[in-house]
């Protein structure tokens, strides 16, 4: 088992990684009845897609070596009706330059971004815009 959620009443959960023992807490987002004090369920699926992205880049960028520290990944979820669910996720990686990377490296780690098992789990019809700004 990876995680236990407990619906702790008021739209709310308290999820548990039963590996490390962190906790993340949800709340129903303020369109759809809740006070949207924390992040929604839809919020975590969207933010899970920059965060591997980013880590799968991660692991890669070791092999190079190059280090990614200070990467910021900015995610957008995009809700759509009928039925509801995210129509469309927008991420947009600042890489700084001091990465140093070089062209053939931007677009080797680019590549591993897109195939990242979130997205590779994603449905089809689910838009993505991605976009890299590799700042230098």
């Amino acid at each position: 088992m990876t995680s236990q959620i407990i619906y702790t009443g008021a739209l709310r959960t308290e999820a548990t990684h039963l590996q490390s023992g962190s906790t993340i807490q949800t709340d129903a987002p303020t369109d759809n009845q809740g006070k949207g004090e924390r992040f929604s369920p839809t919020d975590l699926l969207a933010t899970a897609l920059g965060a591997c992205m980013v880590t799968t880049m991660g692991i890669k960028a070791q092999t190079m070596p190059l280090a990614l520290d200070g990467t910021r990944v900015e995610v957008t979820k995009v809700m759509v009706a009928d039925p509801r669910r995210i129509g469309k996720i927008i991420v947009t990686l600042h890489l700084p330059a001091s990465i140093g990377a070089s062209e053939e490296q931007k677009m080797i780690l680019e590549r591993v971004a897109r195939a990242c098992p979130v997205e590779r789990s994603l449905h089809p019809d689910l838009v993505l815009e991605l976009s890299f700004n590799w700042a230098g």
